[in-house]
């Protein structure tokens, strides 16, 4: 092979490698570089702006939260009044219930009292000797067991002995001078006075002591008798 064919060749091998290397260093259209970045100050301005809308969402939040929190609130505070305005209700019925059961129960135990009344004035005149008899202790018997009867339902006789006149359980028959009795001093009781629970059924007839009171004396009767003398 000749010189100028060889050199020929040579020439046209640098071309394809030159070509090829000016191929690479042209960029592709994925290879091209991408937009510029935004600036400091814009990106700051953004999260600042994300930052404000978060903090937007959570005061909302928060508000929502305490009108909730005074609703339920509300809501438990009525619950409560309800409840407690049910509880007296109820009271008040059962303290109803309660007195119109003892009233009741008072209408027919003053029914009932004149009976035990004369049962105890039979057993008080009762001849000697006769207490032994088969029917006289079964109208006693009767008697006791009414007195248990009343007992269990309430009923206790009122005090009377050696107690002073109070006029909400006592009524007084009579007023006597009596030595060894102090002024308003219960003497003895005529008929027995009862109370179903703290109500008076029926009060106690007494006897009641009154001081005794001196007479003024006639000026001419103490002259009198002072001239006698």
């Amino acid at each position: 092979m000749s010189k100028k064919k060889r050199k020929k060749g040579k020439q046209k091998e640098e071309e394809r490698t030159t070509a090829a290397a000016t191929a690479e260093a042209v960029p592709t259209p994925s290879e091209e570089p991408t937009a510029e970045q935004p600036p400091e100050a814009e990106t700051e301005s953004v999260e600042l702006s994300e930052a404000e809308a978060k903090e937007d969402e959570l005061e909302r939040l928060r508000k929502e939260l305490e009108e909730a929190q005074a609703k339920a609130a509300e809501y438990l505070e009525g619950w409560q009044r309800t409840q407690a305005e049910f509880a007296n209700y109820r009271k008040r019925q059962e303290a109803e219930r309660r007195q119109w059961v003892q009233m009741s129960n008072a209408t027919l135990i003053a029914k009932i009292l004149p009976v035990l009344d004369d049962l105890e004035r039979a057993e008080k005149t009762l001849p000697p000797g006769l207490e032994h008899l088969t029917w006289i202790e079964g109208i006693f018997l009767i008697k006791r067991r009414l007195e248990m009867i009343l007992e269990a339902e309430g009923v206790r006789p009122i005090e009377t002995e050696g107690r002073t006149f109070d006029p909400l359980y006592h009524e007084a028959v009579t007023y006597e001078e009596v030595e060894g009795y102090e002024d308003g001093q219960i003497i003895g009781e005529v008929q027995r006075g009862y109370m179903l629970g703290d109500r008076v059924i029926r009060p106690a007839l007494v006897r009641v002591a009154r001081a005794s009171v001196e007479e003024p004396q006639d000026e001419g009767k103490a002259a009198a008798d002072q001239q006698a003398d």
